[in-house]
This record gives structure tokens, sequence and C-alpha cells, in this order.
């Protein structure tokens, strides 16, 4: 009898990439902001080459890092976990939190280039015209740049969803605590479970392509409502 395949990951990894792209959201629009509007100024390289550097740095890099940070080793960690008693090591919040650090460069990078593109001369004349700064974004800004931002998060979800090496450095790999789906693919292969495994990359093939599908009929839905194709 064949035994059926354990779907915990699959519910899990979903957790986990909706918690890190919800952190992703506010710290990502404000530094996309601040990156495309925000006045030049000395050293602003540094911050923009420290955005994007878990794109570039192995994920495994990335999630030492953050295990110092968030151990004992450090000041902060010791705070965190003593103080605060916030524990994140080995925890499914840990796990959130290394899939954010990992996804946010691209949702910052996506979401700057959408509103760099946002003509500064309507918002000063909206600015002119008295619209205090919700009504530019809600009226100004978000129409202007909402396809972007909405690719941007569909790119933080899917890379938080198949966020594999910084996940395991901060979280490990407990099976139904912490162990994701890409951790469970990597045992399955480790185990020899070849069906498991192949069942475990086709269910984050099709969840990928889904997600990356449904956004793009939604950009092209919108687009032709509003006759900007």
């Amino acid at each position: 009898m064949v035994s059926p395949i354990d779907l915990a990951p699959l519910w899990l990894s979903l957790k986990v990439a909706l918690a890190a792209t919800a952190l992703a959201v506010p710290l990502g629009v404000a530094a996309a902001w601040w990156l495309a509007h925000g006045r030049p100024f000395r050293g602003k390289v540094l911050f923009e080459t420290l955005f994007t550097l878990p794109l570039v740095l192995p994920p495994t890099v990335v999630g030492y890092y953050l295990l110092l940070l968030l151990g004992h080793g450090t000041s902060f960690g010791v705070w965190l976990n003593e103080r605060a008693h916030i524990q994140l090591l080995f925890t499914w919040q840990g796990a959130a939190v290394a899939a954010c650090v990992m996804s946010l460069p691209l949702f910052i990078k996506t979401a700057a280039a959408a509103f760099a593109a946002v003509e500064w001369d309507l918002v000063e004349a909206g600015r002119t015209l008295g619209a205090d700064e919700f009504t530019l974004l809600v009226h100004v800004i978000a129409p202007l740049s909402y396809r972007g931002v909405l690719a941007g998060l569909a790119l933080a979800f899917a890379r938080a969803l198949g966020e594999f090496g910084a996940t395991l450095m901060v979280a490990g790999s407990i099976p139904g605590r912490t162990q994701t789906l890409p951790l469970a693919l990597y045992d399955a292969v480790q185990a020899g479970s070849d069906r498991t495994a192949l069942f475990y990359t086709l269910l984050l093939t099709a969840t990928a392509f889904i997600l990356l599908g449904s956004v793009a009929a939604y950009q092209t839905r919108i687009a032709a409502d509003r006759g900007d194709r």
C-alpha cells in the first residue's frame, strides 16, 4: 500500500511566505519610494548596495548573519531573547524573517522602478491643488505604479515560498514545525524517496506558476479595462 504524502510542508510554506510578504511590504514600499524619489545624499549608493546584497550573496551566508543577529551572540540577540522574550531561531516565525530578508530586494527593486516611473510633476501638481499625502498615494501614485508594485509582491511571495538556504540556517528542518516545502523536498531526496521528491517538486512548480500567471492575467485584465494595452 502506498502511504499518503504529507502536505504539512505545503501549508507551512504558504504561512511562512504570507508572513514574509506581509513583513516585506511596508519595509519595501518605504525603501522603494525613498530610493526612487528621496533626496540624493552622500552614502545613498551604500544603502542601495545593502538592499541588493541578499540577491547576490549565497542564502547560507545571509542565514548565518541572521543566526548571529537573532541568537545570543549579539547585544540585539540577547535583548530580543532575554528581555523582549522573542525567540525566532528554530521557529516558523524565524523562517518567515529569513524568507523576508531574501525576498525583500526583489520587491524593492521592482517597486522602486514602478515609483520612479511616476511623473513627479503630477505629484507636485496635486500638492499645489491642496491634496494631502494620503490622497496623493491613493489617487495619483497607486494608479500609476500599482502594476509594478503588484509584480514585486508576486515575486517576493514566490521567492519566499521557495526559500531554502537562509531558512535552513535560521529555522532548521524540524518536521511539523519549521520544515517548509523546499526543505521537505531536500529531505525526500536525501532519503531516496523519489516519489515524494517528485511530488514536492511539481507542487512547488505548480504553485509558483499559478501565482505568477494569476498576477499577469489580473494585470492584463485591468489594463484592458482601462484601455491601457
